[in-house]
């Protein structure tokens, strides 16, 4: 027989929680909990189920739901025997979601019970698809026009598999980007590419500030549709953690969830967490909060938010990544150069965007492909390599060439270097603000404006202005009854301080009730743009 050639590939993750903490549990709100071992088990039997009812390799198995224990089996099953596993955008607008399920070329659905009017109404382009498997919370039937399957009864009739002999180099998921400008883009990932991505994310994610162990208890408040929710659901396999699964998202329901199950280490983005901390019942329950880990990422973290966090007791650290990445490339955690700061400083350089993760190469780069200098001032855009990084934009290869200019991945992120090394973005190329031909850079403007006491959430945008090419429009959800003259007097005097150029300040504030969102919760710009 002689040397085996071992494959990195999903199942080894699994085995690897359920045989080292099988004990640790798997929790979806109150109704549902699993410990590691016997969730192994129920994977192994929906897997064997799959391939009976005739999933092959290469298939791809559409998934429409909450975060629940159902989606977390399929993150395992669906690629256990070769198949792919496509986790849909259920915030997409109907016409969408069944774009991306036409181009990956699906022949598989699970679905939610809430979901399958959706699938029926797209039933008549969808005759590519083989089979439905439906589930309700309730387990009971769900009817569909499509030859459809149970969900439970295939979870609980199938058999133990034999190893299957599955390669790293195969496909394991494909889902597409939120399309912040045209239509969304097909991402793709192997098997190497995850497993080596959880392993880094959870070595790194060990360090301080946040120290994830096998004594935490995880609650990640990212879309299972959504860039493998950052990965953890096979971080926790290699972490040991308890995994908490809340379904569709309501913040009154996440913090008695948090207090129920004793989490203690969630991932975001802002929103969510603003959402969260501003939330009536919030202060009732203070005690939960303190100690909380948050990895933060999806969007700039605005300074007077991260202070606020702090002052409850919460520990945070940006993270930062993208779709076409997996997602994570960088993690504001301590390098030999921060160690030795003050707590205040250190606190500074955790809410930056970070520096990169093991096996991530990230630089920030001029229009010529030259490092930025350390000097927090000269503006580049980040570029990376990894061993994960998507090779393509699924069946577009126009895009695809210009993702990797140079072979190297661009994210048209715009950002500086500290001294230290930790990179900060300061803009998004689309949504950098150009004003008589110099840069006005948002993000660090909105992250001023954000440490005003009557702020709850802003959003900077630019507009078309005959003599200057662009201005700034402020959107603000303010705290409380707050003036437009506040503000400004506020921003001067930031101006007097140094941090900001008067020629920054925005021509208009809008105060608003609410900021519109994308289908993963960022601030939609193209929609304020719009509104300005």
């Amino acid at each position: 027989m002689g040397y085996y050639n071992y494959n990195l590939t999903v199942d080894k993750l699994l085995d690897y929680g359920a045989t080292v903490y099988p004990n640790r549990e798997i929790v979806y709100k109150d109704r549902r909990r699993y410990t590691f071992s016997l969730f192994r088990e129920r994977v192994e039997s929906l897997s064997s189920s799959l391939e009976k009812i005739g999933v092959k390799p290469g298939d791809k198995v559409a998934v429409v739901d909450w975060d629940t224990d159902v989606y977390m089996s399929a993150y395992y099953a669906v690629p256990s025997i070769g198949a792919v596993l496509h986790t849909v955008n259920v915030r997409y607008p109907p016409e969408v979601m069944l774009k991306t399920v036409l181009h990956a070329e699906d022949k598989w659905v699970i679905i939610r019970d809430e979901f399958v009017p959706l699938l029926e109404k797209g039933k008549n382009f969808l005759n590519g698809i083989k089979g439905v498997i439906t589930y309700s919370d309730e387990k009971e039937k769900v009817k569909t026009s499509f030859p459809t399957y149970d969900f439970w009864e295939l979870q609980e009739s199938g058999e133990k598999l034999p190893p299957h002999e599955i390669k790293e180099d195969m496909q394991a998921t494909v889902f597409y980007t939120s399309g912040t400008t045209g239509d969304p883009k097909g991402v793709w990932f192997t098997h190497r590419d995850l497993v080596l991505h959880s392993m880094s994310v959870a070595l790194t994610t060990s360090k301080p500030p946040l120290r994830s162990s096998q004594d935490d208890t995880f609650m990640i408040l990212v879309p299972m549709f959504h860039v493998h929710q950052w990965g953890f659901p096979y971080v926790t396999m290699l972490v040991g953690s308890n995994y908490v699964l809340p379904g569709r998202y309501d913040p009154a329901m996440e913090i008695e969830l948090m207090r129920k199950e004793h989490v203690t280490f969630s991932a975001m983005v802002p929103t969510i967490l603003f959402m969260i901390l501003s939330h009536p019942n919030a202060m009732k329950y203070s005690d939960v909060f303190k100690g909380w880990k948050v990895m933060i990422g999806g969007a700039a973290l605005p300074t007077g938010l991260a202070y606020s966090a702090r002052k409850m007791g919460i520990n945070i650290a940006v993270g930062y990544g993208m779709s076409e990445t997996a997602p994570v490339l960088t993690v504001a955690y301590y390098n030999s150069l921060v160690e030795g700061l003050s707590e205040d400083e250190k606190f500074v350089q955790q809410i930056k965007t970070g520096i990169p993760i093991p096996l991530a190469q990230v630089r920030v780069v001029d229009e010529n492909g030259r490092d930025v200098p350390r000097d927090e001032k000269t503006v580049g855009e980040i570029v990376a390599r990894s061993p994960w990084l998507t090779r393509s934009y699924y069946k577009d290869p126009e895009r695809t060439e210009r993702l990797w200019k140079d072979s190297w991945l661009h994210t048209g992120d715009l950002a500086v270097v500290d001294k230290y090394g930790y990179i900060r973005i300061v803009d998004r190329d689309k949504d950098a603000i150009k004003s008589g031909g110099e840069f006005i850079p948002s993000l660090i403007l909105e992250d001023v404006i954000s440490t005003h006491p009557k702020v709850g959430e802003i959003a900077i945008v630019g507009v078309k202005d005959e003599k200057w090419g662009e201005r700034p429009v402020a959107f603000i959800v303010p705290k409380g009854e707050v003036k437009e003259d506040e503000i400004r007097e506020f921003l001067m005097k930031k101006v007097e301080e140094g941090k900001l150029q008067k020629w920054w300040i925005p021509d208009k504030f809008v105060f608003v009730k609410e900021l519109p969102r994308t289908s993963t919760n960022k601030i939609d710009k193209k929609i304020l743009r719009s509104m300005a």
